[in-house]
C-alpha cells in the first residue's frame, strides 16, 4: 500500500456518508512516487471533517480513473496534530473556535507552549492563565477542542475494532455522538439499522470482542438477519416459525431452547422489528410495504370514476382519435387492444397483460400518443406528465426506442441516493407526473411497487404492462400475479398473436410450452428455431460448436442462457469455453485474475447489482474496455464506468448468463442448455422466460425429455404472500357488498 503525507486544500464533491473527491498538496510520499511532492493532486476515500490546516497521512493507491485521471484512492488515513507553535495558532484562529482570533489564540500558545492542545483537553481551567480568557470561553474552547478530537477518535476506535473507514464513516454519520455508545452497548444494532453492514461483519468483530455465542442481543440479530436471507432467497413475503427457528440455529450454530426462541420472538414483535399474523411471521418493514400496497390500490380502485354520462362522451372522443390514428398509421387494432387502449382512459390503475407477439409495447405507444392528442400537448410537456418506466436498464432502454418517448428505469426515476440508501422521490417528495406505465412488471418485487407507489400523487394514473406467465422478481414477492389473480384491479389480457403471422416457430414454441402442451415436431421446421438432442457430456461440444459459428456476431445479439451456476453444463464451466473461443489469451490484452477467474480486455461481462450512480442496472451487459494495475473499466454502451477491487464483485462474465439475470432483455440469437442435472431448475416459467429472450434465433441443446419435464412441472417458485388474500378482502370485499 502507498502513502502521501500532506495538506487538504479542498473538496470537489462530498456524500452524505462521508464519501470525498477533493485536493490534496503531497509534501511527502514514497520513493517510487516522489514526483508528486509538491504537487496538488485529486484524492478520493471516506472522511470526516477535513481540514485545510491540519496535516494528513493517507494510506491506498495511486489509479487512473477513466474520466478524470490519476487519483489517490485512500483506504485509510490518520490526522497528524499541529506540533509547531505557528501551526497551532493556526488552527486555534481557523474558526472552528467561535469568538477565537488571530491575536487571542496566539496569547494562549504563548502561554501554554508546544503542549498547548493537550493542556487544554487535560482541563479547561489551564485556560485562565492566559490573559483574558473568561471561564465561560475556556470551557467553550475546551468542548469545542474535545468534541472534534472525541469524533476522530471513535473512528479510530471503529477502526481498531476491525472495521474498514469506509463502515467506520457509515456507522459514525448515522450515530454520530452515539456513536460509542452504541458500540459498547450493542454492535449488533449497526447490522439491524445499517443495510451496509452485514450480520456476519458484526458477528466476527462482537464474538472478538467478549460476546456470547447465547446472547439475546446475538439471537435477536440472528434472527432477523437469517429472516431477511431466506425472504430474498425464496421470494416469500412471511415465513413459519419452525424454518426460522431451524436457520437461525444453524446460522449461530447453537441449539436456542425452542421455549426461548419464542420469547426472543415476542421480544422482537414488542420491538416493532417483526409482526405474527395469524402464524406468520414478517420482519415489519415488508408487512409494512404489503399493506400500503393494499391501500394505494384500494384508494385508486375505489375512487370516484365518470358518471356514465361522462364515460359515454369520453367514449366517443376515444373512439374517434382511435379511428383517426387507424387510418392514419394503416392499422387496425384487435378488439383486446382497443378495450386496452379505452380502459386506461376510464379506470385509475389498469393492468395489461398478454405473452410474447401480442403487442404489448403497441398498446404503450397508442396510449402515449392518444394521451398526447387527447391533452392537446407539445412533446416537451407530455414528457413532464407522463413517466415511461422499467424495471431494468436494457428494458427501458428498448421501450424507449420502441415507444419512442423517454423511458427510465424505476430506481433512476425515484432517484436512488447511494450515499443512504434510500430514494429521494419518495412520500415526502413525490413526483408531479399525472400518467405512469410500468412495462415488464413481472419483474417488480414488492419493496421497490410500495417505493414507486409512495413516490407518486395518489391520484396519479397507473398503467402496469407485463407478462403474467414470466418468472417472478428476483426480490421478495409476486406483484404482478397477486394483482390479476385477485381480479381486484381491471385487467385486459391480449391474446392475439401478431409475430405467429410473421411465422415465429419461437413465438409457436412459448405458448405450447406455456400450456405444457409440448410437440417435438415444432423444432427444426424453419431456420428460426433448432433443437440439438445431446447427452448430458455432450452438450458443452454443440454448445462450443455454435459459438464458433457465431464468433463474429456482435455480442449484444448473441446470449446463452442457462438455469444455473455450477454442474458440468453451469453458467461458470460455460463462460470459461466461451471465453477461449471468442476472447482468447493475447499477449496485447491486459488480464486480471479475480478469485479464480480470469478477465481480460473485450471481455463480455454482466452486471449484478444496480449502480444508478453510474448509470448501470443489475443485468445490463458490458465489454472490458481495459485493465490497469487494480482496475477495470467496463464499457456499457458508451457508458465508461471503473471498478475498483471493493465492487469487483459486482459482474461476472456474460458470455453466458442465468435466465434470471435475462429478463426485460431481448437477443437476436439465443442458446439454451436443457439436461437433467439441472433437476429443480426444471420447471415451467424459468424457460418459458428463456425461450421469449429470442427474437430471431432459437437453439436449445440437450435432452427434449427434460424440456418436457419443464413444460409440465408448473409448481416450482410459488412464493407465500398474502397481498392477493388482503387484496380480495381490503378491497374486492368492499366492492361486492356495493
Amino acid at each position: 500500500m502507498q502513502y502521501i503525507k500532506g495538506s487538504y486544500r479542498r473538496s470537489l464533491f462530498t456524500g452524505e456518508n462521508g464519501y470525498t473527491v477533493g485536493l490534496f498538496k503531497v509534501l511527502e510520499t514514497d520513493p517510487e512516487n516522489a514526483d508528486f511532492v509538491g504537487r496538488t493532486i485529486t484524492f478520493t476515500g471516506y472522511f470526516h471533517e477535513l481540514n485545510e490546516l491540519d496535516t494528513y497521512i493517507l494510506r491506498g493507491n495511486f489509479v487512473i480513473h477513466p474520466k478524470y485521471g490519476e487519483q489517490f484512492s485512500t483506504e485509510s488515513y490518520e490526522r497528524c496534530k499541529p506540533e509547531e507553535k505557528d501551526a497551532i495558532v493556526e488552527f486555534l484562529a481557523s474558526g472552528l473556535f467561535k469568538g477565537l482570533g488571530e491575536k487571542k489564540a496566539q496569547k494562549i500558545v504563548d502561554v501554554l507552549g508546544k503542549e498547548t492542545l493537550n493542556i487544554i483537553l487535560e482541563n479547561p481551567d489551564n485556560l485562565l492563565l492566559v490573559p483574558s480568557i473568561t471561564k465561560k470561553q475556556a470551557d467553550l474552547i475546551h468542548d469545542t477542542l474535545e468534541n472534534y478530537e472525541s469524533s476522530y477518535q471513535t473512528l479510530i476506535e471503529l477502526n481498531d475494532l476491525g472495521f474498514t473507514t469506509r463502515e467506520s464513516m457509515i456507522i459514525y454519520n448515522r450515530y454520530r455522538s452515539l456513536t460509542s455508545n452504541v458500540i459498547s452497548n450493542n454492535l449488533y444494532q449497526i447490522c439491524d439499522e445499517i443495510n451496509d453492514i452485514t450480520f456476519k461483519k458484526i458477528d466476527s468483530i462482537a464474538l472478538k470482542h467478549d460476546y456470547e455465542r447465547d446472547d439475546t442481543r446475538r439471537v435477536k440479530s440472528g434472527i432477523l438477519y437469517t429472516m431477511d436471507e431466506l425472504c430474498n432467497l425464496s421470494g416469500d413475503v412471511y415465513l413459519k416459525i419452525n424454518e426460522i427457528y431451524t436457520y437461525t440455529n444453524r446460522l449461530l450454530k447453537l441449539e436456542i431452547e425452542k421455549e426461548q426462541f419464542v420469547k426472543t420472538l415476542e421480544e422482537l414483535i414488542k420491538d416493532g422489528k417483526l409482526v405474527n399474523e395469524e402464524e406468520r411471521f414478517y420482519l415489519k418493514d415488508l408487512y409494512d410495504d404489503e399493506d400500503y400496497v393494499v391501500r394505494r390500490i384500494k384508494y385508486l380502485v375505489n375512487k370516484k370514476g365518470y358518471t356514465k354520462e361522462e364515460q359515454k362522451k369520453l367514449l366517443t372522443k376515444i373512439n374517434k382519435k382511435i379511428a383517426a390514428s387507424e387510418t392514419e398509421l394503416d392499422i387496425a387494432y384487435n378488439d383486446d387492444q382497443l378495450k386496452a387502449i379505452r380502459s386506461s382512459f376510464l379506470n385509475d390503475i389498469l393492468i395489461i397483460t398478454g405473452g410474447p407477439g401480442t403487442g404489448k409495447t403497441t398498446i404503450i405507444k397508442a396510449i402515449i400518443d392518444l394521451y398526447q392528442d387527447m391533452n392537446k400537448l407539445k412533446f416537451e410537456e407530455l414528457v413532464e406528465k407522463i413517466a415511461l418506466l422499467a424495471p431494468t436498464g436494457r428494458a427501458s432502454k428498448r421501450l424507449s426506442e420502441k415507444a419512442i418517448c423517454p423511458s427510465s428505469t424505476i430506481h433512476r426515476f425515484l432517484k436512488w441516493n447511494k450515499d443512504t440508501n434510500a430514494f429521494q422521490i419518495n412520500e415526502f417528495n413525490r413526483s408531479k407526473k399525472e400518467l405512469v406505465i410500468i412495462d415488464e412488471s413481472s419483474m417488480i418485487d414488492l419493496k421497490l411497487f410500495a417505493s414507486l407507489l409512495k413516490g407518486l400523487k395518489t391520484d396519479t394514473k397507473l398503467i402496469i404492462v407485463g407478462d403474467y406467465n414470466q418468472l417472478p422478481s428476483v426480490g421478495v414477492g409476486q406483484v404482478l400475479k397477486d394483482l390479476i389473480e385477485s381480479e381486484v384491479v381491471n385487467s385486459v389480457k391480449l391474446r392475439q398473436l401478431y409475430r405467429q403471422k410473421e411465422g415465429s416457430n419461437i413465438i409457436n414454441l412459448a405458448y405450447e410450452f406455456n400450456d405444457g402442451k409440448l410437440d417435438k415436431t415444432i423444432f427444426n421446421k424453419g431456420s428460426d428455431l433448432t433443437l440439438y438432442e445431446e447427452s448430458d457430456e455432450k452438450v458443452l461440444k454443440r454448445i462450443e460448436k455454435l459459438c464458433n459459428s457465431y464468433k463474429k456476431a456482435d455480442y449484444k445479439d448473441f446470449q446463452i442462457l442457462v438455469p444455473m451456476y455450477k454442474t458440468l453444463n453451469g453458467i461458470d464451466n460455460i463462460n470459461k469455453i466461451a471465453q477461449e473461443i471468442f476472447n482468447p489469451h493475447d499477449k496485447n490484452k491486459k488480464e486480471i485474475k479475480i478469485g479464480d477467474i480470469i478477465y481480460r480486455e473485450h471481455d463480455k461481462v454482466l452486471q449484478l447489482s444496480n449502480m444508478p450512480e453510474e448509470n448501470i442496472f443489475n443485468g445490463d451487459i458490458g465489454i472490458i474496455h481495459s485493465i490497469d494495475k487494480k482496475e477495470i473499466i467496463i464499457d456499457f454502451d458508451g457508458n465508461l464506468v471503473k471498478f475498483t477491487p471493493s465492487n469487483f464483485s459486482k459482474f461476472k462474465h456474460g458470455y453466458a448468463i442465468s435466465i434470471h439475470k435475462s429478463q426485460g432483455s431481448e437477443f437476436k440469437t439465443v442458446i439454451i442448455p436443457v439436461v437433467s442435472g439441472y433437476s429443480k431448475m426444471l420447471y415451467r416459467k424459468l424457460y418459458y422466460t428463456g425461450i421469449t429472450r429470442s427474437k430471431k434465433e432459437l437453439f436449445i441443446v440437450g435432452d427434449y425429455n427434460a424440456l418436457l419435464r419443464a413444460s409440465l412441472n408448473n409448481e416450482s417458485d410459488s412464493r407465500r404472500t398474502t397481498l392477493k388474500d388482503k387484496l380480495i378482502k381490503r378491497v374486492k370485499g368492499r366492492k361486492d357488498n356495493e
